[in-house]
């Protein structure tokens, strides 16, 4: 039979020379196989079906904090390291012996796999579990080769698994790319593989066998040279045919230089790639991180042109991207993919592989870690040992159907950063607040406007809290998934104090307009176009997908204790219901308090949860204002509250309707004065024009031009 199949395989081969190499490759592997060549660790007994976990603690801890170094956070180097073997631990509290995967309990809902006997679906989400598990584990592997976690030798094990990716008669073997298959989640995690293999070649690759290394890159190029999605995707191709030429391997180099091109096309300044039209987190923990690392192992030695391309758009990102985390570190919660969580500071550290002069490292590794411990510290994060799918707890609007229970492990590539020496700044720099200790004065708001994806960072010094309005223009209609147009995109900003809240069934929103058909169904503003940031002044159009008659025109007008919305609307069939939703505040140690005042004239509706307050103040076009106690909407609590204005659509007329509106915020433990209610003292919007002039108690003024 062997001499059958190596007839077979060259006169394949002279048929198909293209494939030949890779032939001869698989061949190989499967006579060594056969003849006994083992794999560097030996598997233990067969894995049972289902592994109960060990237990473990469900909350970091930070052990003998270093406030010399990190006075706001005590973390160091040391910290993370810790971080990374606490993440490891309940990972591997379901691995008895080298051949059990990491696969973790499905959470219910939409992620996969949706059938324990679907064998395609569950193979990839062990494969999701171990090179997602990889970012946290390699960086350790390389200071400590002998690292062991619940009696397994952690590198004998990824290694031990890699060879079973290669053995047909594993369940987790994957088998070379058919021509006609297109991209798949299985080049996803190849890509991630490439990023370790090219990290921790002594401890991935090295010790491998000549048959063991031929089969992998054989099986590896098969899905990096083949298709993908236009987006940060293109860089799991660029990893796995960059970390095989790096090895002497023939690759497909026309098709290596395209997407480094097109992703570099991508680039839109201030720090931010289009991932295929949107922005989000991936510009970050993708682009950014993917264009570092590459250039790192690679591209300043084969393509040192695009690698300091990549280089100087992670110090575009240092002067912009630090601003969108609060004083105290907290990410916003935004864009798709939330359950990979704190892996949003993956660009800090790595700024410190070519430290750039006037890096404040201090405050990065402050922001980081402050970033981390919002996660690692919050009780509802774990369960069966691991992260789960959410933002904080179970949150199932965050979840799409791309994702697995494994998933979550794209965090881990926060711990990428511990690739960087320890003696590099951004470890030894003593822990700073950065520009909120002087720069960002109390009773001030700083706006920061990305032009090129015409994003607007804020930052409030009064609370501490930042925020972000950024692009959603996608429709629902036509997506089995619509995350890129649902609350992930679509509210009117994203604030890091207040995580979005889903709508709710009955026209309950927080941070958007919702507008009711004739059939009671609501609808949310989901198709913005961007007009001009203008004199602190963010200016939109938008239309609900559901009518497009209905037309608005929005500014946005931050101030130092929240927003002054100055809004028009024109269209839609006269008595059509709407609303504006503020920010939702979560049930704290008991129900949110509910309080409404008189202020010259207007009536001001407050909520208060403990930890924070709002308030909303209708000063024109509003009906009324009520507050909604809602349950299962907020990530952050079973139940919430959240004020909504509400009014009726008029019949058209030569004036657009102007809705004016103040959605305020504060800190808990003091009251409102009159003047933080009322910032506004006149408000006129007279005729023939549709300019409204705005007057504030500082003595201030702003013109609202809705050209």
């Amino acid at each position: 039979m062997l001499i059958f199949a190596l007839v077979m395989f060259r006169f394949n081969s002279q048929k198909s020379p293209l494939n030949a190499v890779t032939q001869w490759m698989v061949l190989c592997a499967l006579l060594c196989a056969k003849l006994g060549y083992p794999a560097q660790a030996q598997p233990g007994a067969a894995a049972p079906k289902s592994v109960a976990p060990v237990a473990t603690s469900t909350v970091f801890k930070v052990v003998a904090p270093d406030f010399k170094t990190s006075p706001l956070t005590g973390m160091t180097r040391r910290h993370w390291q810790d971080a990374a073997r606490y993440l490891l631990t309940g990972a591997f509290s379901y691995v008895r012996t080298l051949d059990d995967p990491l696969i973790f309990p499905k959470q219910p809902g939409r992620s996969y796999p949706h059938n324990n006997n679907d064998a395609g679906q569950v193979r990839t989400a062990k494969f999701e579990g171990l090179c997602r598990t990889l970012f946290i584990a390699m960086p350790l592997l390389k200071e400590d080769p002998s690292l062991t976690i619940n009696g397994i030798k952690i590198g004998d094990y990824y290694r031990h698994q890699i060879g079973q990716l290669l053995d047909p008669a594993s369940p987790t073997y994957i088998r070379l790319r058919p021509k006609e298959e297109g991209q798949s989640q299985t080049l996803v995690e190849f890509g991630g593989l490439a990023v370790s293999l090219f990290a921790a070649p002594e401890i991935l690759w090295d010790p491998l066998s000549k048959a063991q290394k031929d089969a992998l890159a054989a099986t590896m190029l098969s899905y990096g040279d083949g298709p993908t999605v236009p987006s940060n995707w293109r860089f799991f191709n660029i990893f796995v045919l960059s970390f095989f030429k790096s090895r002497g391997y023939a690759i497909n180099e026309p098709l290596l230089d395209e997407y480094l091109k097109l992703c570099l096309e991508a680039y839109r300044g201030a720090g931010w790639y289009s991932d295929n039209g949107a922005y989000d987190y991936y510009s970050m923990w993708a682009f950014q991180v993917y264009g570092t690392l590459w250039s790192q192992f690679y591209g300043q030695k084969y393509s040192p042109q695009y690698a300091q391309q990549f280089t100087a758009h992670l110090t575009d990102a240092r002067d912009n991207y630090p601003y969108m985390f609060s004083r105290n570190g907290e990410m916003i919660m935004w864009g798709r993919s939330m359950s990979y969580r704190f892996g949003s500071v993956a660009p800090f550290p790595l700024m410190g592989l070519n430290p750039a002069p006037g890096t404040n490292f201090g405050w990065l590794r402050r922001i980081s870690s402050g970033a981390m411990l919002q996660f690692l510290q919050n009780p509802a994060m774990m369960q069966d040992q691991v992260p789960t799918l959410g933002f904080y707890g179970p949150y199932e609007p965050v979840v799409q159907a791309y994702n697995c229970r494994g998933s979550v492990y794209w965090m881990g590539k926060a711990f990428l950063g511990l690739l960087v020496p320890a003696n590099s700044p951004f470890w030894t720099a003593t822990e700073n607040e950065g520009p909120w200790a002087k720069e960002l004065k109390p009773g001030t708001v700083a706006n920061r406007f990305q032009p090129g994806s015409n994003i607007l960072l804020t930052d409030y010094p009064n609370s501490g809290a930042a925020e972000i309005r950024a692009r959603c223009n996608t429709r629902v209609a036509g997506q089995a998934d619509p995350y890129r147009a649902n609350e992930n995109y679509n509210r009117l900003s994203y604030n890091s104090a207040f995580p979005w809240q889903a709508d709710g069934p009955n026209g309950e929103v927080a941070m958007n307009y919702v507008f009711q058909d004739k059939a009671q169904k609501w609808h949310a503003l989901n198709l913005y176009t961007f007009r001009r940031f203008e004199n602190d002044v963010y200016y939109r159009d938008a239309v609900p997908e559901a009518d497009s008659t209905l037309r608005l025109r929005l500014a946005d007008i931050p101030l130092p204790n929240g927003i002054l919305r100055v809004d028009q609307v024109t269209g839609g069939p006269a008595g059509t219901p709407l609303r504006l939703g503020h920010y939702a505040l979560p049930a704290g140690q008991g129900p949110v308090r509910r309080q409404t005042r008189k202020v010259k004239g207007y009536t001001v509706h407050l909520l208060d949860n403990g930890t924070y307050q709002l308030a909303l103040v209708p000063l024109r076009g509003w009906e009324s204002v009520q507050v909604y106690d809602t349950k299962g909407l907020h990530p952050a609590s079973a139940e919430s509250a959240v004020i909504n204005a509400s009014g009726t659509l008029a019949a058209p007329s030569a004036r657009p309707a102007l809705y004016a509106t103040l959605l305020l915020w504060k800190k808990s433990g003091t009251t409102w004065t009159d003047a933080e209610l009322l910032p506004v003292t006149k408000l006129a919007y007279p005729g023939p024009t549709t300019s409204v002039q705005v007057q504030f108690a500082d003595g201030s003024k702003r013109s609202v031009d809705f050209k």
